[in-house]
């Protein structure tokens, strides 16, 4: 390891643009897109911004812990799918659940009743055609202004990160279930 000497000046000039919503995408083959934008979610939460979770590919019974946590806490999460497509059985079926709770999760981002809308697990839908990405990049153009959306899922579209404001890549470079580690209950559920 290389030792730094800490910075004495800042590292960047304040920017002088307005304050608006930001499009912002959690992408790659990594760990960590879905927690991310829940820590978006704590921290809006937190500054008593309304939010609203919808996960494309969990079941609406769902009961993970981000589930049970943000129960507590009163940050509505909702799970709009039937679980992952290698547990699905009937693939039109779970395409037609994505387009249903795409339409609720459509009608809240353009409702302006929240200030930060997640979409987690969104690119599935997208890149298996279950969802129309023109209707979502429109959604996401058309947002009243002062609406955040984080998008998650890997394989983000080149025309959704084009969109984004923020795009972030998570890269694996080691994990632990290529070790033959099972998934841990509180770290990966």
């Amino acid at each position: 390891m290389k030792i730094e000497t800490p910075p004495t000046a800042k590292p960047y000039d304040k920017p002088e643009g307005e304050r608006r919503g930001l499009v912002i995408v959690n992408t790659g083959d990594g760990k960590g897109k879905s927690t991310a934008a829940f820590g978006l979610a704590l921290r809006a939460h937190g500054r008593g911004k309304a939010v609203k979770i919808y996960q494309f590919m969990k079941v609406p019974s769902a009961r993970f812990g981000e589930h049970r946590m943000f129960e507590q806490i009163g940050i509505p999460i909702e799970g709009l799918g039937d679980g992952f497509s290698w547990k699905s059985q009937d693939l039109e079926h779970s395409a037609q659940l994505a387009r249903d709770g795409w339409a609720r999760a459509r009608e809240a981002i353009l409702s302006g009743r929240y200030f930060l809308v997640v979409l987690d697990e969104i690119t599935y839908p997208l890149i298996y055609g279950w969802l129309p990405l023109d209707e979502v990049l429109a959604t996401l153009r058309e947002r009243p202004r002062e609406v955040h959306v984080a998008l998650t899922g890997r394989r983000a579209p080149a025309e959704l990160v084009a969109l984004a404001d923020t795009v972030t890549e998570m890269q694996m470079v080691k994990h632990a279930f290529k070790a033959g580690i099972p998934a841990q209950r509180g770290i990966e559920d």
